[in-house]
Formats: structure tokens, C-alpha cells, sequence
């Protein structure tokens, strides 16, 4: 019996389904047209991938990886530019997400001024459509010049800071959003306080949209080069970081500032296809690293 009537069930699901041959029409020429757009950016992805590996891996050796750029010894080396770009990273990441993720904390759970929090908004997404070679004037002008930092590494991560702010706090707000409010009420009605909801609650179940702005702030300052050629300089010789005075007069290029010096400066155009290819290896590990890490958060 329960069987017939589950046959029943499904034949009327079925008629009342039931499209016209023009809407049908209509349905598989959009599914087409989707398909197609799939398939024409992963065939773009493919070849600009496979260019890349093809002009690059030839010339990349682990000499170029583990040596500097010498004159006198006739050698060709991205080494320092490698640690340059790890150095900018971390630095850049450990004073952007703090202060992005805060911001969109404080927005999305404190903020009670409707007025306020929308200017800032608007504010925030207006930063985040600036071109970055006036972020690269603006940090010239202010860590370089009026704060004496000069040319150095450290004044490229502080302009970076100020570039990537506005993408670490929109993602995080729309993170945030993303949390039921009935969540946030259970919370509380069981007597956690404010931020402890927030901490076990609501940080949790945005994980994912952190991480997400995590990865597109990294993908922003591994591929730019206006602002640290303007900022950090171009130096191509090893830093000791750790000597005295080392994070604040540390100068150098890294390695989007070496492919542009290889391709438009020197018109090496295989050398410059190698740091690419270091440069897709680096994006690809940091992607994986960084959503390693948010299933790591996710599960405690």
C-alpha cells in the first residue's frame, strides 16, 4: 500500500514538472551556455598553466632557487628574492588579519550606530577598488618619507597592510552574516557572555569565509610589484633579518619584483617564466596551507 502511494506520489511530482517544449528549449540552452563558460575558463586556466611550465621549467634548476644574483660569479640566483617574499607575507599577514578581522567583529556584533557602520562600509569598499600604484604613492610618501622607514621591506608590508585591509574585512563581515542569528540567541540564553558567544560560536562558523580573505590577501601581496618597487626597493642580495636594525633597514625585491626586472628590465624572458613558475608553486602551497589550517580551526 505504502509503495502505490509513493508510485502515486512521484507520477504527480512528475506532471506537475512537467515543462513546455519551449521552456525545455530554453533549459538546455542555458545549461549549454554554462557548460560552456566552464569549460572556456578551465581551458584558459589549462593553457595559461601549461605555458607557464613550458617556458619555465627548462631554465629552473636548484641552483637558481638556492643562490643569489652575482656579477662576478656569473650566476643567476631568486633566493633572496624568496625569502624577501616569505618575510613580506608573514609580516603583512600578522598585522592585517588582527586588525581586519577585529574591525569586521566589531562591526557585524558591536557596532550600533547603523550610519556609522554603513560609511564605513562604503568607505571599505571604496579602498578596495583604489589601483594599487596609489597605494604605492601614499606609501612612499607616508612609512618611507614621513615616518623615516625609508626603502625597506618593513614600509612595503605596512602600505601592503593598508591594501589588503579592506579585503580581509569585507569577507570576514560576509562570514560573519552568514552565522544564524538563532545561534547567537541560543548562546546567550544559556548565559555565555558576548564574546565568549563569539569566540565558540560565531568564529567558528565563519572559518571558512576567514580563511577565504586569508587567501585572497596573500594572493594579492604575492603578485604585487608597484608597491614594494616604490616601498621595499629592488635589491637582489641576502638580509639578515635578525641583526641588529635588520627589520627596519632590510631593502630587496621579491619575486614579482624579479620577474619584472627579468622581463621588461633584461629581456629574459626564460628566467622570468621560472620565477613564475615559483610564483604558481608558492600561491598553490599557501592555498593549501592556508586551508589546512581552516579545517584545523574547524574541528577544535
Amino acid at each position: 500500500m505504502e509503495k502505490t502511494i509513493a508510485a502515486a506520489a512521484r507520477q504527480k511530482n512528475k506532471k506537475a514538472v512537467r515543462l513546455s517544449p519551449r521552456r525545455r528549449v530554453f533549459e538546455v540552452l542555458m545549461r549549454a551556455l554554462l557548460y560552456l563558460a566552464a569549460g572556456i575558463t578551465a581551458i584558459l586556466l589549462l593553457f595559461i598553466i601549461g605555458t607557464i611550465l613550458k617556458e619555465g621549467l627548462p631554465k629552473l634548476s636548484l641552483e637558481f632557487l638556492t643562490t643569489e644574483e652575482s656579477v662576478i660569479r656569473d650566476t643567476n640566483g631568486i633566493l633572496p628574492a624568496i625569502q624577501n617574499t616569505l618575510y613580506v607575507i608573514v609580516v603583512t599577514l600578522l598585522f592585517v588579519l588582527p586588525l581586519g578581522v577585529g574591525a569586521a567583529i566589531y562591526l557585524t556584533e558591536y557596532a550600533t550606530n547603523r550610519k556609522l557602520t554603513a560609511a564605513i562600509e562604503f568607505a571599505t569598499e571604496t579602498l578596495g577598488g583604489i589601483p594599487s600604484i596609489l597605494y604605492a604613492l601614499v606609501g612612499m610618501l607616508v612609512f618611507c618619507q614621513m615616518l623615516g622607514l625609508g626603502k625597506t621591506l618593513l614600509a612595503g608590508a605596512l602600505t601592503l597592510v593598508i591594501m589588503t585591509l579592506p579585503t580581509i574585512i569585507r569577507t570576514t563581515q560576509e562570514s560573519l552574516k552568514t552565522v544564524p542569528q538563532g545561534y547567537r540567541e541560543g548562546a546567550l540564553g544559556l548565559g555565555a557572555g558576548k564574546w565568549h558567544m563569539i569566540r565558540t560560536i560565531v568564529l567558528p562558523g565563519s572559518i571558512d569565509g576567514i580563511v577565504t580573505g586569508c587567501i585572497l590577501a596573500v594572493g594579492r601581496i604575492v603578485g604585487e610589484s608597484a608597491v614594494l618597487m616604490f616601498t621595499a626597493g629592488m635589491s637582489t642580495t641576502m638580509q639578515d633579518f635578525f641583526q641588529k636594525g635588520g627589520l627596519w633597514e632590510s631593502s630587496g625585491g621579491t619575486l614579482t619584483v624579479a620577474l619584472y626586472v627579468y622581463a621588461k628590465e633584461r629581456a629574459d624572458f626564460q628566467l622570468a617564466f621560472s620565477v613564475a613558475v615559483v610564483l604558481l608553486c608558492a600561491t598553490l602551497l599557501i592555498n593549501l596551507a592556508a586551508k589546512l589550517c581552516g579545517k584545523r580551526l574547524r574541528k577544535k
